[in-house]
């Protein structure tokens, strides 16, 4: 028989369990999570997300998917790159999260060329050849089926377009590893206690990133989605990596 659990975290569930659970972690902790972000990563996240930005090589007529969008960071560093023609799509699975990053948007008065679509990314709902850059930042390792959803998204990128992925990964220092492990379990579940008022959802984040494939198993992984010309490059020696692949 065939075992098809996957990893919530350190624990084993069924796919269908994860999603459940994972929904609920992100419906939990949207209100303070920019707080929560600029302090885990002392604002450092910023840099990455822009760094993960321009790679994207944005046209000012692109239509770019923001895919597992959260709160909307990215969607506004893209928005700044395109034109009067330019699209942005924001796509999560999370309703919360979603309403969130539409209202932070608004409030920075980003109405324009904008639209707002609740889905899965293991089967986006979009036609196929559609986007001219897709870009998914600290969110495919919370995604259950993640070949799945990089079929997927290969699927609606036109021919010659791009992927970016921003995602934690494995650090490539042994001594700063031993630190940040360090920092990561005994600190972070304690400052969402005080902060987000959640300590297990902050100790599930944190496990997440230490099951999630590592650069060279993640680039494997969007080979065999059928993307070419794969590239990473680790920031902040390895705690974060950005992976581009291309629909050729």
């Amino acid at each position: 028989m065939i075992n098809n659990d996957t990893n919530f975290g350190y624990e084993k569930v069924s796919p269908r369990e994860k999603t459940r659970r994972v929904n609920k972690v992100f419906s939990s902790v949207a209100d303070e999570y920019n707080l929560m972000n600029d302090i885990m990563s002392f604002g450092i996240h910023k840099l990455w997300k822009r760094f993960a930005v321009n790679l994207c090589s944005i046209r000012k007529d692109f239509h770019v998917l923001d895919l597992a969008c959260g709160t909307g960071d990215i969607t506004k560093l893209v928005y700044e790159k395109l034109g009067k023609y330019g699209h942005v799509t924001l796509c999560d699975i999370n309703e919360t999260m979603l309403n969130h990053g539409r209202d932070n948007l608004i409030n920075k008065g980003i109405i324009k060329n904008i639209d707002y679509i609740r889905a899965n990314a293991e089967n986006l709902p979009f036609k196929d050849n559609s986007f001219d850059c897709v870009i998914i930042a600290f969110g495919l390792r919370n995604i259950t089926d993640k070949n799945a959803a990089l079929k997927s998204i290969y699927k609606k990128l036109k021919y010659g377009a791009q992927l970016v992925i921003l995602e934690f990964s494995k650090v490539t220092i042994p001594f700063i590893d031993k630190i940040y492990l360090k920092y990561a379990f005994k600190f972070i579940p304690k400052l969402g206690k005080a902060v987000a008022k959640d300590e297990d959802s902050y100790r599930y984040l944190i496990e997440s990133i230490r099951v999630h494939p590592d650069q060279k198993l993640l680039a494997l992984m969007i080979e065999e989605a059928g993307f070419k010309n794969i590239k990473f490059h680790n920031l902040s020696a390895g705690i974060v990596a950005v992976h581009r692949g291309y629909k050729i």
